[in-house]
């Protein structure tokens, strides 16, 4: 019964969709790359002109903004081009490189302004605190307009979410420069500056810590965040006529998009159909998991007498895998 290997969910491939964001995404990204641009050229001459360390820091985060948005908008033409050749899957993991990338400039960005500012906490420059203040609240009000229409794309793309995070990080990092601003002009305490710096520093840390941990998972085909394998095994195991399953895989094509596949062995006297529809109904239902390849096949005496996948029966015959991945699941107790 083999042959039900390549088998998907009623409909076939429609239970799912292999599509990427609507252009109603590519617009409100387009909309916000707009924005930023235009106010980041602006901030990078009122920052050289009052020599505030945070502003040109703010208009260097910004720019990787409107790259991370370019980027994303590329990525999304990629992953929209159909499977062809060699690329099986087409080419939806430009989203995650996408991703991956928006993980490393904060990293690297982010080194750098921390370099420059502990140099300013030794040595701290003249700031003009007026203009720096003023700037950082225009900032505020451009990356809350920028992050508004980011946040209206689809967000459970990790490709719109890597451009989120830029756009967030660089809304929270105009909050401190305002605030190091203000004690600028109030108190005349001009290391304030360097120390907004050091705070958004961390900020970027830790949004590109999620990034590359999230499309790093993707990348190694690890399962789903949200996903049990052991469980989830145990579950399929545990249906009506299913003896064993194991070379159980499960992993994310991109962000949004989870594909599973297993050997499942059933009852000899077992309808495979029947067994492989209910499983594909556990996936979907249970998991959300419709893009399956289930191989289903009927048990040998070998098998239900317990003996392992790639061992030989008593004919001499080798089992059903020679070379099992991962636990084998039966409904009995057992170590994972």
């Amino acid at each position: 019964m083999s042959g039900l290997g390549h088998q998907h969910g009623p409909g076939g491939h429609s239970g799912h969709s292999h599509g990427v964001s609507a252009d109603a995404d590519r617009r409100w990204l387009g909309l916000a790359l707009a924005l930023i641009t235009v106010f980041m050229a602006a901030e990078v001459v009122v920052g050289v002109l009052a020599s505030s360390l945070a502003l040109l820091s703010d208009a260097a985060h910004m720019l990787t903004d409107a790259a991370s948005i370019v980027l994303a908008l590329v990525a999304m033409r990629l992953a929209a081009r159909p499977a062809r050749g060699g690329f099986t899957y087409g080419l939806k993991r430009a989203e995650i490189l996408s991703a991956q990338a928006n993980g490393l400039t904060l990293l690297l960005l982010g080194a750098w302004l921390a370099y420059e500012a502990v140099r300013r906490l030794i040595a701290p420059p003249a700031v003009a605190g007026i203009a720096m203040l003023v700037t950082a609240l225009v900032g505020i009000a451009v990356n809350v307009a920028a992050t508004w229409c980011i946040s209206r794309a689809n967000r459970s793309s990790l490709n719109v979410e890597g451009a989120y995070q830029h756009i967030l990080n660089d809304l929270f990092a105009f909050v401190g420069t305002a605030v190091a601003a203000l004690v600028v002009v109030t108190t005349g305490f001009e290391r304030a500056d360097a120390i907004a710096t050091l705070v958004v520093v961390a900020l970027m840390v830790k949004a590109a810590y999620g990034l590359l941990r999230d499309s790093g998972r993707i990348f190694l085909e690890a399962a789903p965040a949200d996903v049990d394998p052991d469980a989830l095994g145990d579950r399929l195991v545990a249906r009506a006529d299913v003896v064993e399953v194991h070379d159980l895989h499960v992993w994310q094509i991109t962000s949004g998009q989870s594909a599973l596949s297993a050997h499942v062995l059933v009852e000899p006297g077992g309808d495979c159909h029947a067994v492989r529809r209910d499983l594909e109904d556990v996936l979907r239902s249970g998991y959300g998991i419709t893009h399956t390849t289930l191989q289903v096949d009927h048990a040998a005496e070998a098998v239900l007498q317990l003996a392992r996948p790639g061992e030989r029966d008593t004919a001499g015959d080798p089992g059903h895998c020679e070379a099992p991945h991962g636990p084998v699941h039966r409904d009995e107790p057992h170590h994972h």
